[in-house]
């Protein structure tokens, strides 16, 4: 005997609806995960550093975006736990292909300071450190876009731009390196000389730091090395990210390099091969 329900086009229609539905929400799921970044990443019980953390994810794991606020995913892990992460910890899978060499990088370029922000002053108060970090910047940026690289620079000019923009905009642009620039300064005057440079994710940043600060060892100022720096530009980049602080301003022996545009196209030279064997070691 052969069963046909009265009702049967509106069971197929349920079942197609089903199944579309099955396959949407599939294809949202597989589309809208994400990878952490870094090593214990913090689920949080709300879109914030203030929230309180409710479980922690093995680097690498695979997230699965619920919503988003506040550039924050509430997201569910494999064990199905619940919270939500800072969306510069993590990286949409789509957008992990490795840069292999220059002409393929999107380099993010950030000269400290800027407007109303007039960084450290000179040993004799009449020159601002954002004045040399948009000149040095802007040496970098040349030179890179001789080599093909796209850049992108958070100011261009003498302008105002938050600290939370500067990271934001390279992880917006899933740039393939953030570099900040800036001169640093001590509490006296011509108490201490030299170059430092700074990461602070060591798992995205810490071998771009060792390929750039390979390359500062021949500067007419000492390399004083690489160190771990909790500098909210590079702490909230998900992207490889490091800050540069090339002399200090308030030692008359390193304005006079800072200073010179003969140092800032040493740097940038330097800055840029850096740059280039760091991206011909990836895999």
């Amino acid at each position: 005997m052969h069963f046909k329900p009265r009702n049967w086009p509106g069971i197929v229609t349920a079942l197609v609806i089903l199944l579309v539905a099955g396959g949407l929400l599939f294809s949202f799921t597989r589309n809208n995960s994400v990878i952490a970044t870094v090593s214990n990443l913090n689920l949080r019980d709300g879109p914030g550093l203030t929230y309180k953390v409710t479980h922690k994810v093995k680097q690498n794991s695979r997230l699965t975006i619920l919503s988003e606020k506040d550039n924050w995913y509430h997201v569910r892990d494999s064990q199905n736990h619940f919270g939500w992460v800072a969306s510069w910890l993590v990286d949409h899978p789509g957008h992990l292909k490795k840069v292999t060499n220059l002409s393929e990088a999107t380099i993010v370029l950030d000269p400290g300071h800027g407007g109303s922000d007039s960084g450290a002053l000179s040993i004799d108060q009449n020159h601002d450190e954002k004045t040399y970090t948009l000149a040095l910047a802007n040496q970098v940026a040349k030179q890179l876009r001789a080599r093909g690289a796209h850049v992108i620079m958070t100011r261009d000019r003498d302008k105002t731009v938050s600290l939370a923009d500067r990271p934001a905009l390279a992880n917006t642009n899933q740039a393939s390196a953030f570099i900040s620039f800036h001169f640093d300064s001590s509490p006296t005057n011509n108490l201490a000389s030299g170059t430092t440079t700074y990461y602070y994710h060591r798992e995205t940043s810490y071998k771009l730091a060792e390929a750039i600060n390979a390359e500062t060892n021949d500067l007419p100022l000492t390399n004083r090395g690489i160190k771990y720096g909790n500098f909210e530009v590079i702490r909230d980049n998900s992207r490889p990210a490091l800050l540069l602080e090339m002399g200090y301003i308030n030692t008359k022996r390193d304005f006079k390099y800072i200073s010179s545009s003969q140092y800032q196209k040493q740097v940038a030279t330097r800055v840029v091969k850096g740059l280039s064997t760091y991206f011909s070691t990836q895999s």
